[in-house]
C-alpha cells in the first residue's frame, strides 16, 4: 500500500527555518519524482517544489526559489524541504505527492499528475 508521511511542521516566527521531511513506503521510490504542495483554507493548493526521481533536477514556484531547498536520499525513501527565511505567506497545510515518472530527469508542480499524497503537516509563520 504506496504510503506518504510528512513531519516537521510547526510554528515559527518570521525569517525562522524549518525542515520538513516526506517518508515513502509501499512503491518503488526511486521510480516517482515527489513534489511538495501546499494550501490554504479557501485558496487552490499550490506547487511549491518538486524533484526528480534521481535528485538531479528540482524546480520551484517563483516565490519561494532562493529560500527552500529539495532533496531526496532514495537509500532511505525520503524527500526532504528546508525552508529557510519563512514569511506569514508561506504558512499553509504542506503536502508531499509521488508521480510515477518515465523520465529520471524531470519533475512537475502539476498537482493533478500526482498518484499518491500524504495526509499534510501544519507550517504556522507568525510573530
Amino acid at each position: 500500500q504506496p504510503q506518504l508521511v510528512e513531519s516537521g511542521g510547526g510554528l515559527v516566527q518570521p525569517g525562522g527555518s524549518l525542515r520538513l521531511s516526506c517518508a515513502a513506503s509501499g512503491f518503488n521510490f526511486d521510480r516517482y519524482s515527489i513534489g511538495w504542495f501546499r494550501q490554504v483554507p479557501g485558496k487552490e493548493r499550490e506547487g511549491v517544489s518538486c524533484i526528480s526521481p534521481t535528485g538531479g533536477y528540482t524546480s520551484y514556484v517563483d516565490s519561494v526559489k532562493g529560500r527552500f531547498t529539495i532533496s531526496r536520499d532514495n537509500a532511505k525513501n525520503t524527500v526532504s524541504l528546508v525552508m529557510n527565511s519563512l514569511k506569514p505567506e508561506d504558512t499553509a497545510v504542506y503536502y508531499c505527492a509521488a508521480r510515477f515518472s518515465l523520465s529520471s530527469g524531470s519533475c512537475t508542480r502539476t498537482q493533478s499528475a500526482f498518484a499518491y499524497w500524504g495526509q499534510g503537516t501544519q507550517v504556522t509563520v507568525s510573530s
